[in-house]
């Protein structure tokens, strides 16, 4: 497998105001192509493109190819979470709107100091776990917008989750607003799988 996945936060459009309105001959030919190559990871969530991304991910790779050559990354809103039961109502939409029986990875989305607030408080982690032990999932994560403190003290209540994602790239190594370098060596020094964003 390559070490480069295909994120579906940005996809081609056939009208630049309508995130709906994807150009599924040129997404296909790329998504075609990926794999191709050897690309199997693939990642969306459930707010990108307002909702159109998981149907793309749909139409574009679930209902074309086995789901034994790829590997499928979902997030979880942590915002807008507001009871317990939210979590599970948009679990099953998201299987839904993917067209798939299982996630390979599956996080809670977008953590920083407000949102891990809301996760803690409607038990986002414990249902990751809770999808884990059905095997609905295969790893689960969260992907991260903050402190290497925050990462830290997120990392050391939950040992259990598998991976991070972080935003990493030459740019932001060294910035004082990203704190790149020092996300890296927190998640790395808890033996956490590192998934890159925005590279």
């Amino acid at each position: 497998m390559t070490k480069l996945g295909f994120g579906f936060l940005r996809l081609p459009l056939l009208d630049k105001k309508d995130e709906h309105s994807i150009d599924y001959a040129v997404l296909n030919f790329m998504v075609d192509k990926f794999i191709e190559k050897g690309g199997r990871y693939f990642d969306t969530a459930f707010t990108y493109l307002k909702g159109a991304s998981e149907e793309a991910i749909r139409l574009s790779l679930s209902k074309r190819y086995p789901r034994e050559k790829y590997i499928l990354a979902d997030k979880l809103p942590s915002w807008l979470i507001r009871n317990r039961d939210d979590c599970g109502k948009i679990f099953e939409k998201q299987l839904s709107s993917c067209g798939v029986d299982f996630f390979d990875v599956y996080m809670v989305h977008w953590l920083n100091e407000t949102n891990y607030i809301t996760a803690e408080t409607f038990g986002e982690f414990e249902f990751l776990e809770k999808l884990k032990s059905e095997g609905k999932v295969l790893k689960t994560g969260f992907s991260f917008h903050d402190s290497p403190e925050l990462l830290e003290k997120i990392l050391t209540k939950h040992p259990e989750i598998d991976c991070v994602q972080l935003q990493i790239n030459y740019l932001d190594w060294e910035s004082p607003a990203f704190r790149a370098r020092e996300c890296y060596e927190v998640a790395e020094k808890f033996g956490k799988e590192i998934i890159v964003m925005e590279p």
